[in-house]
């Protein structure tokens, strides 16, 4: 049985990969450029989350409007862990809250059929005091997993699953540093 709050991501020793939905437009002007411009939203805070199918579940697999696309966002893990740092949890005191660079939530993880599952995957809003060292420091990449995430989706209503699991990518427990665990894991 996993952990109640455990992040799982997938990563490698310099990056790990945060998912967000967008529409056609934010997708297409962020893709040409390879990095997040307009008309993508500098003024206001944006969710990235460690968990495909998290996102899956909040964006009914691209078919939400206004969440049509689906980007994988490559990002340093020092930025990573620098936004987590700066967090603060979404239930703590709400001058706190109001106050924080970075917002954390724990909300239950789902599967690939969107049903809750018993443990928590971890959303993380990036303030717009921050936005931009997120959108031009820490990022390192763009994916459009747009493809993917409709087939696996035909696949899963199909009943395929096997075939849909395929597809996913592959997550794994995210070692934070101690002082991290301590922040939010409370």
């Amino acid at each position: 049985m996993a952990p109640l709050y455990q992040i799982r991501a997938d990563y490698d020793a310099g990056t790990i990969v945060v998912y967000q939905a967008y529409t056609p437009a934010i997708a297409e002007a962020a893709l040409s450029a390879g990095r997040f411009v307009a008309p993508f939203a500098f003024h206001r805070m944006t969710w990235i989350k460690p968990s495909f199918l998290w996102l899956m579940h909040r964006s009914n697999w691209a078919r939400k409007p206004g969440q049509e696309r689906v980007l994988a966002v490559r990002m340093t893990r020092q930025g990573w862990e620098e936004a987590l740092s700066q967090a603060v949890l979404t239930t703590a005191d709400a001058a706190a809250v109001a106050r924080a660079s970075v917002h954390v939530q724990w909300d239950p993880e789902r599967s690939s059929r969107g049903a809750a599952l018993n443990h928590y995957s971890i959303q993380v809003g990036i303030g717009r005091d921050l936005i931009r060292t997120y959108a031009d420091d820490w990022i390192v990449g763009l994916t459009d997993l747009t493809p993917q995430v409709r087939k696996a989706a035909a696949l899963t209503q199909a009943g395929h699953a096997a075939k849909a699991r395929q597809l996913l990518p592959a997550e794994r427990v995210y070692p934070l540093p101690r002082t991290l665990e301590d922040l939010l894991f409370r």
